[in-house]
């Protein structure tokens, strides 16, 4: 007996029977679907990112835009002193005399009310913490933003982010109820997708797999134009749940 001890000792401690144990536990399905998990969760993140760049991309995109169009207006104006198809009088006026009409700015492309640079140094300081890990003060941050910017562009994104706050520390009532509501409220919002989604994973964590395969099968009717990786993810969502 002693000796079948010692061989097993010997066996364990051979060169190459060490890694074979840690793929022994590697292997284990428990420790797989958690490393899943963890690189969803780093494409998640990085796709937050990615959706920052783009918004702040189109920011700047829309700032030059209103640049040349008041350039080109200025340009016209100056024209204009010069006797060069500037504004010219009208004997139009309401007294009969003549008045001065200028004309106006031309009709380019002018952007909406800008979002006020605090709303978005919020949203970004809700973001740095979420990334940080300090999910209590991401979500706290993400409701200050949507308090004071319900209409920013970036409020789905932020509803979106608040749920996954609470989805990170299993709070999955709460978890829930946020990606609920920007499904409901940011429908058609970038994070539209995301959120029916995830609310659809929370209801599986909770148990409710009927609820939860109920919103996979409405993804597809309303999201027709969603990315292959989000469509990829509600069908892995859809076999692991045994979704008919």
């Amino acid at each position: 007996m002693t000796g079948c001890r010692l061989l097993l000792l010997l066996l364990l401690a051979a060169p190459g029977m060490a890694p074979q144990v840690a793929y022994a536990q590697r292997g284990d399905p428990v420790y797989i679907e958690d490393r899943l998990n963890q690189l969803q969760q780093s494409i998640t993140m990085l796709t937050g990112q990615i959706e920052q760049l783009q918004y702040r991309n189109q920011q700047l995109q829309q700032q030059m835009e209103k640049m040349q169009a008041d350039y080109e207006y200025r340009l016209d104006q100056l024209e204009g002193k010069g006797g060069k198809g500037g504004p010219r009088p009208t004997p139009s006026g309401p007294s009969g005399g003549p008045q001065t009409s200028f004309a106006p700015p031309p009709a380019g492309p002018t952007p909406g009310p800008t979002p006020g640079g605090n709303g978005e140094q919020l949203y970004n300081e809700a973001f740095k913490k979420l990334q940080d890990g300090d999910y209590a003060g991401a979500e706290r941050g993400f409701k200050s933003f949507l308090a004071s910017n319900p209409r920013h562009p970036l409020a789905g994104n932020a509803q979106y982010w608040l749920g996954e706050t609470f989805y990170a520390r299993r709070d999955y009532p709460s978890a829930m109820t946020a990606f609920a509501e920007g499904y409901k409220t940011y429908k058609s919002s970038a994070k539209g997708p995301d959120n029916l989604l995830k609310l659809g994973v929370t209801l599986a964590q909770m148990g409710r797999k009927q609820d939860a395969c109920a919103m996979f099968a409405k993804f597809s009717q309303d999201y027709p134009r969603a990315t292959d990786l989000q469509r990829r993810r509600v069908d892995q969502e859809r076999q692991k749940n045994g979704c008919g």
